[in-house]
């Protein structure tokens, strides 16, 4: 009797230890049921950053079509740096890691390697100007300066080439804190210095920007990198697997690849903003009738909005962002949705206009406390360019650091150039996250110069 007593009660614990055990697995069925993905990734340039007050980022988006195709909700976790993507995945704070985690043995007993999967290297990073001369083989470093970041993976990696070699290559170091690789990069495409090291995904996103460098020499050993999941979700690797085999060849996906990687986003600085040519006589574009009227009804001097539209499209009214921005004055489609107009319709010259000058006429009055008013519309047109949130960012910055958050140039201006650096993006004041901001910063310099030149040239 007790020995059936016994089995009775172990078979019980056994059926409720199963019960138990059941109910911590929390694998893809129990995220569908939740309707939530856990999304952990970094803020960069190329995972995740904010835009025109949008959420963007090549793993952003990729991560958003997989969710969007199975009915999930997104929600973000970003991590402060790429040490603690691994240990937050293995904590439970999120579901998946949506950033190149190098792929190491050394982690395949904890977690699963899956999803978007590529190979990388290091590259050099040269300028290809009409007069340079462009290297196409490493032994041609010897004797060349090759500027890198102190105690960096580019550091370790040229210092091993060399030593591969024989010696012979010139290690520089860009040791300003305020410098990240991009900044190197920059460097280069302005001449300041000739060599520098770049992953290649980083070195592809930034020749977008700047279409004067060269990237193709590998410096490196490939290394394969991938998403990443823990190891005791494999139904979730697996629906991550079976999604990027159908889609990496999809065209969704190629022009994800293409909207990120090879189109050109640099914004082309108008060092020729004093040579306007118009139309006729005092008739700036083909699209004036629509800047007076809604100029008129915003109160915006309608040579600004023509400005404006100018930088955006120089006025195409087919034109396009690599962001989505559409149509003569650069309409984001979440605006364009927000005011129940359709994506079709930002492409309607009355409709564009319309929508754009109203736009900006809320940015403007956004900034009401600041008195004077042409850092009011300066503030606007970093926020129109840039998003709001990043302005407000900058503005808390430099109230911070005991700067003026009511001027624009060498104040806010500065601050959101800094918004690039961890320091800066990561300060508890800081709302928005990551940003590069030298695109607004020249956006804001050419339309108002292009501003002052329209209001000279016609009354």
């Amino acid at each position: 009797m007790f020995k059936i007593i016994g089995i009775f009660f172990i078979l019980i614990i056994a059926l409720f230890s199963c019960k138990r055990s059941q109910e911590a697995v929390y694998d893809f069925s129990q995220i569908a049921e939740n309707d939530t993905l856990r999304v952990i990734t970094l803020n960069t340039s190329t995972s995740y950053f904010i835009y025109r007050d949008q959420e963007m980022g090549y793993h952003y988006d990729m991560i958003k079509n997989f969710a969007d195709e199975h009915g999930l909700q997104l929600q973000l976790v970003v991590a402060q740096n790429p040490s603690l993507l691994v240990q937050m995945l293995q904590n439970g704070i999120g579901d998946v890691i949506a950033y190149n985690v190098p792929v190491e043995n050394s982690l395949k007993d904890s977690i699963l390697y899956c999803g978007l999967s590529e190979i990388s290297h290091q590259v050099l990073v040269q300028r290809a100007g009409r007069n340079d001369t462009v290297l196409k083989d490493v032994t041609e470093l010897i004797d060349k300066d090759v500027y890198v970041m102190r105690g960096s993976k580019y550091e370790q990696r040229m210092r091993n080439l060399n030593q591969e070699l024989g010696g012979g290559v010139r290690l520089q170091y860009a040791d300003k804190d305020t410098l990240v690789v991009e900044d190197l990069i920059r460097m280069v495409s302005a001449g300041e210095i000739f060599y520098t090291v770049a992953d290649e995904y980083i070195a592809r996103l930034n020749h977008t920007y700047f279409r004067n460098i060269d990237i193709g020499l590998q410096v490196s050993f490939d290394q394969r990198t991938s998403w990443a999941v823990r190891k005791d979700t494999p139904v979730l690797a697996d629906s991550l697997n079976a999604w990027f085999k159908r889609v990496n060849r999809a065209p969704n996906y190629l022009r994800l690849t293409k909207r990120y990687f090879e189109e050109a986003k640099g914004f082309h600085s108008d060092n020729q903003s004093t040579f306007v040519t118009m139309l006729a006589p005092g008739q700036i574009s083909p699209w004036d009738h629509y800047f007076k009227r809604y100029g008129k009804q915003f109160g915006i001097d309608w040579r600004l909005l023509a400005s404006v539209s100018y930088h955006e499209s120089t006025f195409d009214p087919d034109g396009q962002s690599w962001a989505g921005a559409g149509g003569l004055m650069g309409v984001m489609p979440a605006t364009a949705n927000s005011l129940g107009i359709t994506a079709d319709d930002l492409f309607v010259p009355e409709t564009n206009i319309r929508v754009g000058a109203g736009y900006l006429k809320k940015m403007i009055d956004t900034f009401s406390s600041i008195e004077n008013e042409s850092e009011r519309i300066k503030m606007a047109l970093a926020s129109y360019n840039g998003g709001i949130g990043h302005v407000s960012d900058a503005r808390a910055l430099a109230e911070k650091y005991e700067a003026d958050k009511n001027v624009w140039e060498g104040n806010v201006e500065k601050y959101i150039q800094l918004k690039r650096l961890e320091q800066y993006y990561k300060d508890p004041v800081c709302k928005a996250g990551y940003f590069r901001g030298d695109e607004t910063v020249n956006y804001v310099r050419n339309v108002m110069s292009r501003w002052m030149v329209y209001r000279e040239k016609v009354k």
